[in-house]
Formats: structure tokens, sequence, C-alpha cells
């Protein structure tokens, strides 16, 4: 999706995202925003849970469930003693 779409600050300094932009993005209420400021210009992008990021996220790691198990095993013996 790209568009420019003009939007107008309302009172104290809120800002309205188009349905239309907000379903395309899969913004709702409570979803969580990063706001940059890049020179005199800002860009707001979502913030993936960590719920979307395992189903759809980029995987930076492979393990198999053998190993997997091996290591939570260590971790509960850590805390457990």
């Amino acid at each position: 999706m790209n568009q420019t779409i003009e939007i107008r600050v309302g009172k104290k300094r809120t800002i309205v995202i188009p349905k239309r932009v907000a379903e395309a993005l899969g913004i709702r209420e409570g979803s969580r925003l990063r706001l940059e400021v890049k020179g005199d210009h800002m860009v707001l992008r979502p913030v993936p849970d960590a719920i979307w990021l395992s189903l759809y996220g980029e995987k930076i790691a492979r393990i198999s469930l053998e190993e997997l198990e091996a290591e939570s095993t260590d971790e509960q013996r850590k805390y457990i003693g």
C-alpha cells in the first residue's frame, strides 16, 4: 500500500488513522505503534506483537523439538535447583 493521505491534528495533538489504512496494516485499538522522527518529518509504523511475530515473523533460528525440550529442562533445573 503506497498512499499519501492528509489528516488533521485534533485536540491534545491527537491524530486519527483512517479506517482503510488501519485495516490494511492490521492496526486495532490498543495496537502499539513506533514513531520515528527523521529530520523534519515523522514515520509511524505498527509494532508487531509477540504472537504475530511467532506466527508470521522472520525465523532467526531452527531448533528441533528434542533440542527445545533439552534446553527447557536445563533452564528449569537452574531455577528449581
